[in-house]
């Protein structure tokens, strides 16, 4: 019986995710960069550059068999572990990251620790059933969603009619990636 694939965040040395991603993309191995553009500035000028959305991170969609050939790839560090095993990355995180990238480009990656908000879910446009939290930054909407294996959030700016307060407690126990004190709280109310 054939393994079934997982994802994984790889931690990679320092600035090394572009060359770390042509590495695994030589050896066939099904990877993940998401990337931005950014606008930079240089004394002399300015230049949209590709930028990772994540530093010295980068996801591995691998069976086991492949764990040892991704780890000795040149410029791969560690795979994100907890307890000494590595940690596996639910599908719809990844695929949440990519339809981010391909909806806003007012994307901004903090590791701060948000203030509990309210849990939601998106119900129109590209990011329709995208489940997170409701936080607001700055005085501006935005959505939180957070991956747990990265300690990171995603935030984007999105239309406060595209987002409804999320009362399904269905929905609010798959909702994994908010487990504040406040939103357990919240949840074993409603349940």
């Amino acid at each position: 019986m054939k393994e079934k694939k997982k994802w994984y965040a790889v931690y990679t040395a320092p600035k090394a995710e572009k060359k770390v991603s042509t590495r695994l993309s030589q050896q066939g191995i099904d990877h993940y960069l998401p990337t931005q553009k950014l606008l930079k500035q240089w004394s002399d000028r300015k230049k949209w550059v590709e930028e990772p959305l994540f530093r010295s991170y980068l996801f591995v969609h691998i069976d086991e068999a492949l764990y040892y050939t991704v780890l000795n790839t040149h410029g791969v560090v560690k795979f994100i572990s907890f307890g000494g095993i590595a940690a596996s990355i639910p599908d719809y995180q990844i695929e949440t990251i990519r339809r981010l990238l391909m909806e806003s480009s007012d994307i901004e990656i903090t590791q701060e620790i948000l203030e509990p908000g309210t849990p939601i879910e998106v119900t129109a446009g590209p990011l329709m059933g995208t489940l997170g939290e409701l936080i607001s930054l700055r005085g501006e909407k935005r959505i939180a969603v957070k991956i747990h294996t990265l300690d990171t959030s995603v935030l984007i700016n999105i239309p406060e009619q595209y987002v409804e307060i999320l009362t399904d407690t269905h929905k609010l126990a798959l909702l994994d990636s908010l487990r504040t004190p406040k939103f357990v709280k919240r949840t074993r109310e409603l349940g």
